[in-house]
């Protein structure tokens, strides 16, 4: 099961730092930014679980933040950390779409509660895919093999059939490379280079190109410049299959 990811928006190092150390001890993949301006950037981007912000913050007030946030991804769930502690502040940050609200000074276990607790409630699990129709062909993701119309068949390694279940059950937008390494590996993407993304991709293009295809065939997944990749209009999810 992969972990849910965290953005850690709080600009005072020892308490953004004891957040992310209980958080990671509890099994999360946290991201941390310490001002409002990065800490919109890491909320906002594919993939995020919930969001944890401060309302003080530089460059960037966490309310704007938050306001923001309820713009661009309106039912990302995100919990205010702050020393305001009055009900006027309080029922402010939860009026404009906070989803829970815990003053400082707090307890790690405490605030690990709240999380998964905001989590159970707003987290919902993206349908699987099972069947897809490529071309002359089909990918059946649980038995990890393309079936060709011509009787042919290919094996998808488990990886390879992870990464394009989580392609298509997030087709409608790009998906990040290290999404990808948190979603499909299961790895945390601070400071990590790797290509193995790419030589995926590269694996699976080659093993979805139909052989009964055009040379100009629509390409199974797409490369989304400064963004990442996504399932290509080859590919066509039954959706009563899922």
């Amino acid at each position: 099961m992969p972990k849910a990811r965290i953005v850690v928006v709080e600009d005072e190092p020892a308490i953004r730092r004891g957040v992310s150390d209980a958080l990671r001890l509890s099994g999360y993949d946290v991201t941390e930014a310490s001002d409002g301006a990065i800490g919109y950037r890491e909320a906002a981007s594919g993939g995020i679980d919930l969001v944890l912000l401060d309302i003080m913050l530089p460059k960037r007030d966490g309310l704007d933040v938050l306001s923001e946030l309820r713009r661009t991804c309106p039912t990302r769930p995100v919990i205010l950390l702050t020393a305001r502690g009055s009900e006027d502040d309080r029922v402010k940050g939860l009026k404009m779409g906070a989803d829970d609200y815990v003053v400082k000074p707090f307890s790690a276990k405490e605030l690990i509660a709240r999380v998964e607790a905001v989590l159970r409630r707003t987290v919902k699990p993206i349908p699987e895919a099972k069947l897809v129709d490529i071309g002359s062909g089909t990918i059946d993701l649980h038995r990890r093999e393309v079936r060709w119309g011509d009787g042919n068949r290919l094996e998808l390694s488990e990886t390879e059939a992870a990464l394009l279940k989580y392609l298509v059950s997030n087709r409608e937008r790009a998906v990040s490379r290290e999404e990808l390494l948190s979603r499909v590996w299961g790895i945390g993407t601070a400071g990590l280079e790797t290509r193995a993304v790419d030589m995926h991709v590269a694996r699976l293009r080659a093993k979805l190109k139909d052989p009964e295809g055009e040379e100009d065939q629509p390409d199974a997944i797409v490369t989304v410049r400064a963004h990442g990749y996504m399932a290509g209009p080859a590919l066509s999810v039954r959706e009563n299959e899922q």
